[in-house]
């Protein structure tokens, strides 16, 4: 019988990612949503994804067939969505904040965005020994966008400076503008375009990224869902034609994830221009299954 002076007859929890419930002091894992995209120049809505991916992930089988390993038996906490801010300095200290909060605790936190600036608060919290492993369809090397320094289109120029660029990987690689073009290949910032992971020789391809990402010590993964051709994600802020598809994403994904990585994002799911939720369900199983290979090493590298 109902006790109508007991408040969980009333009420539900909101959604969590998974629906996995563990304390923050028990968690490994940390999930934060990060609902911002002021800087957005083409669409608008990427503020609605973190409870959108959260929605869809409710849906999602949790054992992983491609690792073997069972995400319910990992420790993954949802700790609820940044509060709002007015501006990008503001989003970027504050994400800088929690991320290193997080990782000061020994968690590795999972930033579901919300516009692509937001990783560079988050390598703000790191020291410099990291390396950056992004999956874009652009490079977002401009110095300037839109007269902005700091935005969607130019934070991975300021990652460069901040961390050097021969601690970069971009992988999805199709749109960018020459003078993006000649910074990267100038300063030597490697990246694997699309037409090379979809071509004859892409097992090749992805050796070559997980022997760049070899060297790096500890490890920083950021997936912008623009990298899949809009075939599979069409709900993203910029879509780009002759991207990649799922399948090699999660290839890519699941070989350079193991217990180096100390840290994820996943942005620029656009809810309002997706259908029938095909974007966000899509990311939820790329941290899904990133989580899992990144589980499995930790276990087999205690």
């Amino acid at each position: 019988m109902k006790n109508p002076d007991d408040l969980q007859f009333y009420v539900s929890p909101s959604n969590i990612f998974l629906g996995l419930v563990t304390s923050l002091d028990d968690a490994g894992y940390v999930v934060v949503g990060v609902p911002y995209d002021r800087t957005s120049s083409y669409r608008t809505g990427s503020r609605f994804a973190p409870m959108a991916v959260r929605q869809a992930s409710l849906n999602i089988e949790t054992f992983s067939i491609r690792s073997g390993f069972d995400l319910e038996d990992a420790k993954i906490a949802d700790v609820g969505d940044l509060n709002p801010v007015a501006t990008t300095a503001e989003l970027l200290e504050n994400v800088e904040a929690v991320v290193r909060h997080l990782t000061r605790r020994g968690k590795l936190p999972i930033l579901l965005g919300g516009e692509h600036t937001l990783t560079l608060g988050a390598i703000q919290a790191f020291s410099k020994d990291i390396g950056v492993v992004s999956f874009d369809a652009h490079l977002d090397l401009r110095d300037e966008y839109l007269q902005e320094k700091v935005c969607h289109a130019s934070f991975m120029r300021r990652v460069a400076e901040l961390i050097g660029p021969e601690n970069i990987v971009e992988v999805g690689t199709r749109a960018v503008s020459r003078d993006e073009y000649r910074y990267a290949q100038e300063v030597g910032i490697p990246f694997f375009t699309s037409q090379q992971l979809n071509g004859k020789n892409s097992e090749r391809y992805i050796e070559a990224i997980t022997e760049k990402v070899g060297r790096f010590r500890r490890i920083y993964v950021t997936v912008d869902m623009d990298v899949l051709d809009p075939a599979y994600a069409p709900g993203v802020g910029n879509p780009e034609a002759d991207g990649i598809s799922t399948t090699t994403l999660l290839d890519v994904v699941t070989a350079v994830c193991d217990s180096r990585v100390t840290g994820i994002d996943l942005v620029e799911v656009d809810p309002p221009c997706d259908s029938g939720d095909q974007t966000a369900v899509t990311a939820a199983r790329v941290l899904f299954e990133a989580i899992a290979a990144i589980e499995i090493q930790r276990r087999r590298n205690p």
